[in-house]
């Protein structure tokens, strides 16, 4: 029984070293940031899409976000002093590649939405001790115009549009609710 006592402790010891002095408090705290964070990239770069959309559609929105997401990123990303990255399994913008980290949520996300559940944001360590902010991106009705089921919710034209610009695109053929993919925000101070 002594063993097994000590045994035990021994692992919940190293399990807490391990995190580094990374409580509960802490990841609320990162949660918090991360979803902060998030909300005003999708608000500066959605907002802007949106206006693009009322102007002249899918054809004005997708040349505009191909030559103006990645500055939007990076301006937010200087702004909160973090790296920010919108990554997904079914890309339209190479740059976006998710790295093993963030496949590995990608796959934890989706096998949730598969069963059932609800998406919650995670804040992990890694191994260096950098911390990561994951927070999912669902498909909202607006979404699917260019990211919807080519002759469903989303014109062959748009679909033209966007080959025209992302020849490897994979970003289609979601409905309302799936798993886009995610923000990865890694706090770098």
């Amino acid at each position: 029984m002594k063993k097994v006592f000590l045994i035990t402790s021994l692992f919940f010891i190293s399990l807490t070293s391990c995190q580094g002095g990374f409580s509960e408090k802490d990841k609320k705290q990162y949660i918090s940031k991360g979803k902060e964070i998030a909300k005003a990239t999708a608000d500066h770069l959605g907002g802007t899409v949106k206006k693009k959309m009322q102007e002249g559609g899918v054809a004005k929105a997708v040349p505009f976000c191909q030559e103006n997401a990645d500055d939007f990123t990076k301006e937010m990303a200087d702004k909160y002093k973090v790296a920010i990255k919108r990554t997904s399994q079914k890309l339209r913008n190479e740059n976006n590649l998710p790295d093993s980290l963030e496949l590995i949520q990608l796959k934890r996300f989706q096998k949730l939405i598969n069963s059932g559940e609800q998406l919650k944001p995670v804040v992990e360590k890694d191994q260096e001790g950098k911390i990561h902010f994951y927070g999912p991106i669902k498909v909202q009705k607006k979404c699917l115009a260019c990211h919807g089921v080519v002759g469903g919710t989303m014109e062959q034209k748009s679909d033209s549009i966007i080959k025209s610009l992302y020849p490897k695109d994979k970003a289609t053929g979601f409905k309302e609710g799936d798993l886009r993919g995610m923000w990865s925000i890694s706090f770098t101070e």
